[in-house]
């Protein structure tokens, strides 16, 4: 297990450099993003083990997430609570984006790449919206979703113990098909996950994902393109087969709070992770066509209980040893660890 303090920041977000093999980013926030500064953190872990930080970019507000590009190893772009998104470059000598896109009128709480056609990503935004962008220009190139002006200021830590979303189509998450790029999935404080269709702007279909409260996360299986994986307060990890929505073809139960955050692995299409409120992140096999041991909770391989304050984001390694893994959290720490 490795780790790095992202001292006077908490993570909000992790993700691997698609180009490089022990390089992260990080996005971070002071004072739990209820008011202050911003950071990014680009880390690189060293042959000897240990997480050493390569350069840091500061911003006025908050900063909810970051995401890699697919063309470019030094460039990435962040989720702001400014409600803009900012382009920036690792090898750049001044301490400011490339570009800075400000369309969202609301906190942007996550961007993500596009895999596959890999020159547009997309951010997600508390104003209801997906925008979907072009680094090369300044204005958003489609906008999914209808805007809404009434929508409140939301709370640093959605779904947490104790909170309630403010508007029901705030999105937390959106994320490209990693073998589709006219297809986004999305996750909703009204309880559903959204696969929208770019080419008609409609959304395709709406998945029942959470019972009583906001969908948090959802995530996209990376070897079997009808299979998703969605979670959030009701603490349950839901693993959905889109050809048949009428139930979830595995619940996955362990958390004891929300779940932030679910991602599947990039090396297996059984093995998945979950970060959660309850400060723990678990590592699931899905046992759907497999026998299910008869003791402990379903396709739990393991739990991470590391991190003392809520989790908010995780990502697997694309290289090396499979398995390897990054979780950040509200306790300033960045933990790297072997999964499976």
């Amino acid at each position: 297990m490795l780790y790095f303090n992202t001292r006077g920041f908490s993570g909000t977000g992790v993700v691997y450099s698609p180009f490089l093999d022990s390089r992260l980013a990080v996005s971070a926030s002071a004072n739990f993003g209820l008011v202050g500064n911003g950071r990014l953190y680009i880390l690189d872990i060293t042959p000897d083990g240990t997480i050493v930080p390569v350069k840091s970019f500061d911003t006025q507000d908050s900063q909810c997430g970051v995401a890699w590009s697919e063309t470019h190893e030094n460039q990435l772009v962040t989720a702001g609570g400014d409600g803009a998104v900012r382009l920036f470059d690792v090898t750049t000598p001044q301490p400011f984006p490339l570009q800075v896109f400000k369309e969202h009128t609301q906190e942007v709480f996550s961007v993500n790449w596009n895999l596959t056609e890999k020159v547009t990503f997309c951010s997600a935004s508390w104003d209801g919206t997906i925008k979907i962008w072009n680094p090369a220009r300044t204005q958003s190139l489609l906008t999914l979703g209808i805007q809404q002006s009434h929508v409140q200021a939301p709370h640093p830590a959605p779904g947490a113990p104790g909170t309630s979303s403010t508007e029901k189509r705030c999105v937390y998450q959106a994320k490209y098909a990693p073998s589709n790029p006219t297809q986004i999935l999305a996750a909703y404080a009204d309880a559903s996950a959204r696969i929208w269709d770019v080419r008609t702007g409609n959304p395709a279909m709406v998945i029942p994902a959470v019972l009583g409260g906001d969908c948090l996360t959802a995530d996209w299986n990376k070897y079997q393109p009808n299979v998703i994986a969605t979670a959030g307060v009701d603490k349950a990890v839901k693993i959905w087969d889109l050809r048949n929505l009428s139930v979830p073809v595995n619940d996955l139960r362990a958390h004891q709070y929300a779940v932030r955050s679910v991602k599947w692995s990039p090396h297996s299409p059984t093995h998945l992770l979950s970060v959660s409120y309850d400060m723990t992140a678990k590592v699931w096999n899905d046992y759907r066509d497999r026998h299910v041991p008869a003791t402990g909770p379903r396709g739990l391989i393991s739990s991470f209980d590391r991190h003392t304050e809520f989790l908010s984001d995780c990502d697997w390694s694309l290289w090396g040893q499979p398995g390897w893994v990054a979780t950040v959290g509200w306790d300033q720490m960045v933990y790297v660890w072997k999964a499976v």
